[in-house]
């Protein structure tokens, strides 16, 4: 019987759309693939997640590969990306009724740790019993370590839990390890289609 609900962040509970934050910035339609590459698909971007990283250093290696002029927009992606927060639809209200029927409900994301900066800022953050973030314990998502980790911290029991993640391959490294697991697209209302199937709700 599934007693947890462990959701993953980005694209889950809040939409992360890199070209959407460069439009944000004002960023030149032209210069928007480049720092799509050099920024968010940047290996710096995986050592913020990783906690590898300072958000300072990560600027600097960054800024090192494009244009000067672009040096303002790299900076301002990096650390205010989340300026505003952008909640998936329905997500906040989702989590709210799971917990009032009396799951237990969990984040479980690859982020840096700035993240603890933000998090109060995302709607559904009042529904969660815990966290565990990728920068915080030196883990990403999909190692078979930190879902492990997950549970050891809450003492939650495996085959109780349901990873809610955009990710196919986060999914299937939450089943190999003896979770169940729900690919979300992005449609709260087909998310809870699933649920129902799953038995929750």
């Amino acid at each position: 019987m599934i007693r947890n609900l462990i959701f993953d962040m980005g694209n889950v509970l809040i939409r992360f759309e890199p070209y959407l934050f460069m439009e944000r910035l004002g960023v030149p339609p032209e210069e928007r693939e480049l720092l799509n590459r050099e920024v968010f698909r940047s290996v710096e971007w995986v050592q913020l997640d990783h906690g590898t990283i300072t958000e300072t250093e990560a600027v600097a290696r960054m800024c090192a590969r494009v244009p000067e002029p672009l040096h303002d927009a790299v900076a301002k992606l990096v650390s205010h990306w989340d300026r505003p927060i952008l909640p998936v639809e329905g997500m906040e209200e989702l989590t709210g009724e799971l917990k009032g029927k009396g799951y237990g409900i969990y984040l479980l994301s690859n982020a840096s740790r700035r993240q603890h900066e933000y998090w109060p800022r995302i709607p559904a953050n009042k529904h969660f019993d815990g966290t565990l973030i990728s920068a915080d314990v030196g883990l990403l998502k999909p190692a078979p370590a930190i879902y492990r980790l997950l549970c050891e911290s809450f003492s939650l029991l495996p085959e109780e839990c349901c990873f809610i993640d955009d990710s196919p391959p986060n999914v299937e490294a939450a089943r190999c390890c003896g979770w169940q697991g729900v690919v979300f697209h992005g449609d709260v209302t087909i998310l809870r289609r699933e649920f129902h199937t799953m038995g929750i709700l």
